[in-house]
Formats: C-alpha cells, structure tokens, sequence
C-alpha cells in the first residue's frame, strides 16, 4: 500500500519529483535566487542573468546526463541480462574518457585552430563515442564464453578495461600541461560546472533522439530478456539489435563523459530503483529510467555545490557516496537470494 500511488501514475510522481528537483537546483546554491523570481518578466536583474547564463544551462545538462546515463544502464542490463551491467563498472566510460584525454593532450589541431564551442563539443563527442564503442566490443569479445555471454567474464572485462583505462590516463596526465591536466581531472572527478549553452544543445541533439528511438523498441528488449534464441524464434534479428544497443550505449555514455568526465553508478543504481517500483517490463523501465536519471543527476549536482559552500564537490565524488553502499547492498541481496 505504501507505493500503490506511485505503481499507479509512474510517469506523473517522476515528473513532479523532477519538477520539485528542478526549482531546488535553480534557486539554491552559494547565491539564493526567491522561487518568485522564475516567473517574473525583468530580464536585466542579477537574478535573471544567473538563472539564464549559469543554472539553466548546468540543470538541463544534468538531467540530459542523468537520462542518458540511466538509460544506457537499463540497455545494458537488458543486453548482458544481467543486473550488475553498468556503463561504469565495465569500463565503457574510461575507456571513453581515455579517448578525449589522447584528443585534447595528443591532438595539435585543437590548439592551433580556433572551432567554435559547438564543433568542439560535437568533435570530443566522435572521440568519445569511439573509445566507448571500442570498450563495448572489447567487452563483448572478452565476456563470451562457449558462445554466450559470461558473467564472471564480464565482470573481469570491466576490471581489467578500468585498469587499462586508469593506466593511460596516468601516462595522458604525466604528458599534459598545466592546462591539460586541469581537464583531466576534471573528467577524472565529473562535473556538471562548465556547462553552457552549446554544450546544451549538442548534448540534446544527441541523446533525445536516442532515447525517443530506445523507448520505441522497449518490445525488442523484453523478447531479449527471454533468452537469444527465443528472440529469434520469435522474429527478432538478435545480432543487428544488439549492435545497435552498443553503438546506442556508446553514443550516450561517450557524449556525457566527453562533457561532464566520469560519473559512475547513476546507469547502475536508477534501473534498479525502477525495477523494484514497478516490475521488470522494458516498456515502462526504460522511460521512468531516463526520467529518474535526470532528477537523480540534478539533486545530486545541486548537493554537490551546496552542501561546502562557498566551494563546490565534483557531482562523480556525491553519486558515488551513494552509488558504492547501494552496490554493497545489491551483491549481499544476490549472495542471500542465491543462498
């Protein structure tokens, strides 16, 4: 009885948690903006250029991280079959990140062209996108065994991809300048403070279609939980579906590491949530996923420069507080569900 408001009307409980999220994250922060003044007409006040030129921006960007995030981990989970899949975890996002590192400390391009933001921000996005397609398939060619997808050998893909991953980053950071190596630990830490306007719409322009497209074929991915040959049983081409899924990961995760660096266990911890509110079914996870994601991301984004103000946390050190006893407490569920 507790959550039969909620296994009611998902959709609408998650838009007014992220509508209540959303007013926090613009009117609190080391400069308190009055709720009133969100509605008012006067455009040259202070208030009005702090919500416009900083908060706006830096929220959307939070939340279209947070849905894309959650939603690659709902895909993962879906494509592995396994509920410990998680962009992070598998070392898609350093791997990720490890392609934007070589661009911006190995790419002379970058430094003697002077790109508009925008074609920056799409040209971190091809980088990124490549190194997490790569991890992806690294992961798929690693974790089979006999034919199938192991979990033991999932899990040692992703360890030892993370360690790969955290090894060229060292050698990337012993190469770089000062400016260099204030960009790599800002993807090192994640963080959601430089966003702007461009970054905005790039991102937007990259995820929403992805998410529209993802949720579209929710059926597709509950026919793949029923095993791969069920699904081909059943009419559906497994191999090129599941080679959409990783370049639809990719994407996802390549994009926000590419402009908030690496933020881990949001892809792992949201799917879940969502699973245990209201039940396995693809048609609904996926969708109250990407809108559980953004308001997640968004209060944690609002904690993190609030919570030592006047200084500010990088938002992967706030979800990952959270994230590391909610895995704790997954493995112990499985261990005693096993038992």
């Amino acid at each position: 009885m507790r959550f039969s408001v909620i296994k009611r009307s998902p959709y609408l409980c998650l838009i007014i948690a992220a509508c209540l999220v959303s007013l926090l994250a613009l009117t609190q922060g080391a400069y308190a903006i009055a709720w009133n003044a969100l509605f008012t007409s006067e455009s040259h006040t202070i208030d009005r250029q702090i919500l416009t030129t900083v908060r706006l921006p830096r929220l959307l960007m939070a939340m279209l991280v947070g849905a894309a995030l959650a939603i690659s981990g709902a895909m993962m989970q879906a494509l592995f079959r396994n509920p410990l899949a998680d962009p992070g975890l598998l070392g898609v996002s350093s791997g990720a990140s490890v392609f934007v590192g070589i661009l911006i400390v190995l790419n002379p391009v970058l430094h003697t062209i002077d790109l508009p933001l925008w074609a920056q921000s799409y040209l971190q996005s091809v980088a990124a996108f490549l190194g997490a397609v790569l991890t992806c398939w690294l992961i798929f060619q690693l974790s089979k065994h006999k034919g199938k997808v192991s979990v033991l050998h999932l899990l040692l893909a992703g360890i030892a991809i993370n360690a790969l991953s955290g090894s060229a980053t060292g050698l990337l950071t012993y190469l770089s300048n000062d400016e260099q190596l204030r960009a790599l630990t800002f993807w090192a830490m994640g963080s959601i403070g430089g966003a702007r306007w461009e970054q905005v719409i790039v991102m937007a322009s990259l995820v929403l279609p992805i998410i529209y497209i993802v949720c579209r074929q929710s059926g597709h991915l509950n026919l793949l939980l029923l095993g791969e040959e069920e699904a081909r049983y059943l009419g559906l081409n497994v191999e090129k579906f599941k080679r959409k899924l990783v370049v639809f990961v990719a994407i996802c995760v390549g994009v926000s590491v590419a402009f908030t660096g690496l933020i881990g266990f949001i892809g792992l911890m949201v799917p879940h949530l969502i699973r245990m509110l209201f039940g396995a079914d693809n048609r609904l996870v996926l969708p109250c996923s990407a809108l559980l994601g953004a308001s997640l991301l968004a209060g944690a984004d609002t904690l993190a420069r609030t919570i030592v103000i006047p200084a500010e946390l990088p938002v992967g050190l706030v979800t990952s507080l959270l994230g590391g006893p909610f895995f704790l407490w997954l493995l112990l569920r499985n261990i005693r569900e096993s038992h």
